[in-house]
């Protein structure tokens, strides 16, 4: 990243802090208010924290399994928290998948096997979304229309993510080769741009095919830990809220969280630029009480974001020394 956009990050990491102070200072006006949580809430924040990202990176173990890869665990541990570290400095975590083949790389594995890891850990993402909307719709059928409306964003999502990857993969056995259709022409794509939406086609096509080999019990299994770890991620926001000792509706509690992470994804802002605290006192305000809504908020972004950039800026920044310094042997002994 250059200069600038180190500048930039710096201002929106400021801008997300600085929300989350007012919402907590603006709390502090309401009889009661409180910040601290007890031990308790913190041991059971930090297992679950730590338990997502385990199953995070037993997923992308067994995604390389699946495919007959091997993949250590602790190559797959810092390949997660590399992508938490650079999706948390990038617009719309753009940097995750480029800091997760970073890892991998760095590791020894080689190019094509880490990429369809990866083409494969984001497909199985989608489809854990997908099962767990179709769960929470029986679990929560009787709730009300605003939880109702939510499982149906979650789903809607997650179903229009795996459109758009079998509409690509459509493309991609008719337009891999060959010139641009005539239509494309006519909307002003170049010969040029053309070429590049190839290249991306042939990738799919090439991930797809290698999919078609995969053992799918290993898969399902990986598909397991991908809405076990989606599953884990929900249950952080619930044990803060009942530490701080409210007790309030779950739905809103589980569904806002996971609409603001995933919703999150589109802000332009790395870490969100204030925008995710915003988006959590606006949709929690009428769920979660006034008086605790600051802490809350305060502990869910600590358990859910700071701790894995700070655990993710460790391990990237580890790996780019070691990779410079192996670079640097190299260098010294062409010389």
């Amino acid at each position: 990243m250059t200069p600038r956009r180190w500048i930039l990050t710096a201002i929106s990491f400021l801008l997300a802090i600085g929300a989350s102070v007012y919402i907590i200072r603006s709390s502090w006006s309401e009889e009661g208010a409180r910040v601290g949580l007890p031990l308790w809430g913190h041991v059971a924040c930090f297992a679950a924290a730590f338990f997502e990202l385990l199953c995070r990176s037993i997923k992308i173990r067994l995604s390389g399994a699946a495919l007959r890869i091997p993949l250590e665990l602790r190559t797959a541990l810092r390949a997660s928290l590399g992508g938490d570290f650079g999706a948390a400095i990038t617009p719309a975590r753009s940097g995750a998948e480029p800091a997760r083949f970073l890892i991998l790389r760095e590791e020894g594995v080689p190019v094509a096997d880490a990429v369809v890891i990866l083409f494969l850990e984001l497909f199985l993402e989608m489809l854990s979304l997908a099962a767990l909307a179709v769960a929470l719709a029986f679990v929560l059928g009787s709730s009300s229309t605003a939880v109702r409306g939510l499982v149906a964003l979650v789903g809607g999502y997650s179903t229009l993510v795996i459109g758009l990857g079998v509409i690509g993969y459509t493309a991609a056995r008719r337009w891999a080769h060959g010139p641009a259709p005539t239509w494309l022409h006519r909307l002003g794509l170049s010969d040029r741009r053309w070429h590049a939406v190839q290249v991306s086609l042939r990738h799919l096509r090439g991930n797809v095919t290698r999919m078609h080999t995969a053992r799918w019990w290993v898969m399902a299994s990986s598909l397991a830990f991908s809405i076990l770890h989606v599953v884990m991620r929900l249950t952080i926001l619930p044990i803060i809220v009942f530490a701080l000792g409210a007790r309030v509706a779950i739905g809103p509690i589980v569904l806002w969280p996971l609409a603001i992470y995933y919703g999150g994804a589109v802000s332009p802002a790395p870490a969100g630029g204030g925008l995710i605290e915003i988006a959590f006192r606006s949709a929690l305000n009428d769920h979660i009480p006034a008086a605790i809504l600051g802490a809350a908020l305060l502990w869910w972004r600590v358990y859910t974001f700071y701790i894995l950039l700070v655990g993710g800026g460790i391990v990237t920044g580890a790996a780019v020394l070691r990779s410079l310094k192996r670079d640097g042997v190299s260098d010294m002994v062409t010389e």
